[in-house]
C-alpha cells in the first residue's frame, strides 16, 4: 500500500514473516501450545499486504495468499514449533477464490479445537479503491472483462459474510500507510492481550458515516459551536468549547445514558468473545460536537477499564 493507500504488493504471493525478529512481538521460546492466529482478508487494494506487514515487524509468523484449507494446518505445525512459533497471521483473499468454499470448514475446525482466532477485514469505499487501482495500472482480480467496478461488486459479494464475522474492520478509504500502520500497531503492539479495546471515532455526517463504525452516536440535536463567532475556529478539544457543549440542555444526561448503555453492551461483547468495537460519535462537520463528546465518552470506557483509542476523523477538514 503506497502512501495514497493503494496495496502494492496485493498480486505477490508468499511472504513469511521471522518471528524471533521485529520490534514489540517476540515470542517466548518457553512458550508451548496452540499459537495465537489472525486471519486478514479484506478488499483488494484495501491494505492487506500493509496490515499483514505491520503484524510481521511486530514478530508474527506471517503468510501471505495461505489457501484457507491449510489454515488448521499451519496451526497445528506452529503448535509443534515448542513456542518458536506462538503467533501467526494469515493472509486470506480472492487470489485463492478456488479454496475461498473451504474457508468457513477451516473456521468450524479451530473453534472447534479452541484455536484463539481473530479475523482482521480490510475495507474501502468503491471511489478509493478504483483510484488505487488506477494508480498503479492494474486490473481488478475479479473484474474479467468488465470494469474495475464490476470486479469490485463481485468482491464485495464474495466477502460479505466474511466481513460480517470480522472481530475489526479498518476503514482505509482516508488512510495513509503510516495511518493504517498506526491503527494496527494500537491493535496489536504490546503484551497482554486486554480483554476489550475500544475506538471512539469522531465523524462529520456531511462526510458520510464510518462503515468500520459497529455504533453510531448522533450529537447534532445539540446546538452546534461553529455558530458562535468566538468558538468557530476551534475545535471539540479547546476546554471553551467542550464546556458551550455540555452546558448545553441534555448533554451531560446524553453521555451518561450513552455511558451506561455501553456499559451493558460491552458486557455482552466480553461474554461473546469480541475483542474490539469502534463508536463513531457523529455531528454536522466533525469539529466541535461530536469531537467534545468522543474524548469525554473516551475517559468513561476507559475508567470501566476498557482500554480505549481516540480517533478524530474528520476534525481537521474544512
Amino acid at each position: 500500500m503506497n502512501e495514497n493507500g493503494t496495496d502494492e504488493t496485493d498480486q505477490t504471493a508468499g511472504t513469511a514473516g521471522d518471528p524471533a525478529s521485529g520490534p514489540g512481538g517476540t515470542a517466548d521460546s518457553g512458550q508451548t501450545g496452540i499459537p495465537e492466529l489472525v486471519i486478514i482478508s479484506g478488499m483488494s487494494g484495501a491494505g492487506r499486504s500493509t496490515a499483514a506487514k505491520c503484524l510481521e515487524d511486530l514478530g508474527w509468523f506471517v503468510v501471505d495468499n495461505l489457501p484457507p484449507a491449510l489454515i488448521p494446518t499451519m496451526v497445528e505445525l506452529g503448535a509443534r514449533s515448542q513456542g518458536n512459533v506462538a503467533r501467526i497471521a494469515v493472509v486470506v483473499d480472492v487470489r485463492g477464490r478456488r479454496f475461498f468454499d473451504n474457508l468457513k470448514e477451516s473456521l468450524a475446525d479451530l473453534k472447534e479445537k479452541q484455536v484463539p482466532r481473530r479475523i482482521v477485514f480490510l475495507e474501502a469505499s468503491d471511489n478509493s479503491l478504483v483510484a488505487r487501482f488506477e494508480s498503479v495500472r492494474r486490473p481488478h482480480p475479479l473484474q474479467g472483462d468488465g470494469t474495475i467496478l464490476d470486479g469490485i461488486a463481485a468482491e464485495r459479494d464474495l466477502l460479505r459474510e466474511l466481513r460480517g464475522d470480522a472481530d475489526l474492520v479498518i476503514d482505509t478509504s482516508s488512510l495513509n500507510v503510516h495511518e493504517l500502520r498506526a491503527k494496527m500497531d494500537a491493535q496489536f503492539a504490546g503484551g497482554e492481550e486486554p480483554e476489550l479495546r475500544a475506538t471512539v471515532m469522531s465523524f462529520g455526517y456531511k462526510y458520510g458515516l464510518p462503515v468500520d463504525a459497529d455504533l453510531v452516536v448522533d450529537c447534532r440535536f445539540l446546538p452546534n459551536p461553529h455558530w458562535v463567532p468566538e468558538l468557530r475556529q476551534f475545535t471539540g478539544l479547546n476546554e471553551d468549547v467542550a464546556q458551550y457543549v455540555f452546558n448545553q440542555p441534555g448533554a451531560k444526561e446524553f453521555l451518561n445514558g450513552y455511558a451506561e448503555l455501553m456499559h451493558l453492551v460491552t458486557e455482552g461483547y466480553r461474554r461473546e468473545g469480541k475483542r474490539y468495537v469502534t463508536v463513531a460519535v457523529g455531528c454536522t462537520g466533525g469539529k466541535h460536537r461530536s469531537v467534545a463528546m468522543s474524548e469525554r465518552l473516551a475517559r468513561r470506557l476507559a475508567s470501566d477499564g476498557i482500554e480505549t483509542v481516540v480517533v478524530h476523523r474528520d476534525m481537521g477538514r474544512e
